[in-house]
C-alpha cells in the first residue's frame, strides 16, 4: 500500500484560500485522520488527492510518484463519501459488484470479492435486499463494502458515519478501524469529531483555515498541544484556558490569575522555562479538566472557586466552577472532571489547584506553546 506526500498544497475557490501550503506525510498502512472545524480544508484535501479538485500549487505523491497530472480513474483510490448513495433499483450484491464490472473481472472473481467483503462486514444476509430495505447502519456498511471490493491503493473517507446516531457511530468507529487493519490499506479519514479522531487515528493532523496546526498521535496532540487553537479544540470538555502573568515572591514562581489569585508553579522544568521567557509576557494557562483538582478543604496554596453547575455523566461528573469575573464583568468558568462519588452543590465554595507537571502555558500574543 502506498505512502502519501503533500508538498505545499494550495487550493483557492475565487477569493477563498481553502488550502494554504499544506504539507503532510502519510505512512504505509497508516490510518491518518484530518481533524478540523467546518471550512478547515479537510474535504478539499481529500478531493485534491482523489483528483476531483486540482490544486493551484504544490505536489501530490503516491509512493514517491507525483500524480497531479493523473485523472481520478488513474489514481486507484476509493472515496467514501458522507452520504452513501446506492443505486435504488439494484440489490446490495449488485451495488457492491458495480465498480468491478469495468475492470474486466470474471463473474467468479466478482462473486468471490463481494461475498468476501460482505462476510467481513457481516452483511451477507443483506445481499439480495434493495437499499430501501436497509437501516442507516446497514447502508453505511454497504457503502463501505462497495469501496472495499475494489482493493484500491488508498482509502479516502469523508465523514462517513456522521449521519448515524451515537450508538451506531460508536459501533462503526470500531468496525472501520478493525477492517482497515485487516486490509492493511493506507487510509485518510476526515472528521470534525475529535472523539472519532482520538479513538481511530494512528496519527492526526489538526487543520484550521486551510493550514496544518499540528501533526502527531492522538495522545501527543492531547498532551502537548502546539498552540492555543489545538488546546481549545482537542478534548471533551476542552482545555481550560486562563489569562495570567508571571510573578515571583520569596524565591518562588507563581502564575497570577485574575483578581490577584496566585497559583504556585511547582514543576521545576516549567518554572525555569517561565523565568527564562521574561516577566512582562502575557501568558495563557492551560489545564485539562481532569488535571484541575478541587476539594472542600481549604488550603493556603489553593484558589477559591464557586460551583456554577455540574453534569453527572454516569462514569464521571463535570463540574463548572466560577473563578472570578474578567475585565468585561463576565464570569470566568472552569471545568473539572471528578468521580461520581464527589458530592457537589450549586453555589458551594471549593478550593482549586492543578496537577503541577500537567499545566500548559502559551504565549498570550502569538498563541504558541511555551510549556506543553
Amino acid at each position: 500500500m502506498p505512502t502519501v506526500k503533500l508538498e505545499n498544497l494550495t487550493k483557492r475557490f475565487d477569493d477563498i484560500v481553502a488550502l494554504d501550503g499544506v504539507n503532510l506525510d502519510i505512512h504505509d498502512q497508516e490510518f491518518f485522520v484530518l481533524l478540523g472545524q467546518t471550512g478547515a480544508g479537510k474535504t478539499t484535501t481529500l478531493r485534491c488527492i482523489a483528483g476531483l479538485d486540482l490544486p493551484e500549487d504544490g505536489a501530490i505523491y503516491l509512493d514517491n510518484q507525483q500524480i497531479n497530472h493523473l485523472t481520478p480513474a488513474e489514481r486507484d483510490v476509493a472515496f467514501v463519501f458522507q452520504a452513501h448513495i446506492l443505486y435504488p433499483h439494484l440489490t446490495v450484491y449488485e451495488n457492491m459488484a458495480f465498480p468491478l464490472h469495468p475492470r474486466g473481472l470474471s463473474a467468479d472473481e466478482i462473486h468471490s470479492r463481494v461475498t468476501e467483503i460482505a462476510s467481513m462486514l457481516h452483511i451477507e444476509h443483506l445481499l439480495q435486499r434493495k437499499p430501501s430495505q436497509l437501516s442507516g447502519g446497514e447502508t453505511q456498511r454497504v457503502g463501505l463494502g462497495r469501496a472495499m471490493v475494489r482493493r484500491p491503493q488508498l482509502f479516502l473517507m469523508d465523514e462517513p458515519i456522521s449521519n448515524l446516531d451515537a450508538k451506531l457511530r460508536t459501533e462503526m468507529r470500531a468496525e472501520i478501524k478493525w477492517r482497515q487493519r485487516q486490509l492493511e490499506t493506507t487510509t485518510l479519514y476526515v472528521t470534525h469529531d475529535q472523539i472519532e479522531a482520538m479513538s481511530m487515528a494512528d496519527r492526526v493532523a489538526v487543520l484550521e483555515a486551510g493550514r496544518v496546526q499540528q501533526v502527531g498521535t492522538p495522545m501527543e496532540i492531547y498532551d502537548r498541544p502546539a498552540n492555543l487553537f489545538v488546546a481549545g479544540f482537542i478534548g471533551n470538555p476542552s482545555m481550560n484556558l486562563i489569562p495570567c502573568q508571571l510573578a515571583t515572591a520569596n524565591g518562588k514562581v507563581y502564575l497570577e490569575l485574575v483578581g490577584g489569585r496566585r497559583l504556585p508553579v511547582k514543576d521545576e522544568r516549567i518554572a525555569h522555562t517561565l523565568t527564562a521567557s521574561g516577566r512582562d509576557r502575557n501568558l495563557i494557562l492551560g489545564v485539562h479538566p481532569e488535571d484541575l483538582l478541587i476539594s472542600g478543604e481549604r488550603s493556603p496554596e489553593h484558589i477559591p472557586v464557586e460551583v456554577y453547575s455540574f453534569e453527572p455523566l454516569g462514569a464521571e461528573t463535570i463540574v463548572d466552577l466560577t473563578l472570578a469575573k474578567n475585565e468585561t464583568d463576565d464570569d470566568i468558568i472552569l471545568k473539572s472532571r471528578v468521580g461520581t462519588t464527589f458530592d457537589v452543590r450549586v453555589g458551594e465554595m471549593l478550593w482549586m489547584t492543578c496537577v503541577p507537571e500537567r499545566i500548559h502555558l502559551f504565549d498570550g500574543d502569538t498563541g504558541e506553546a511555551l510549556c506543553s
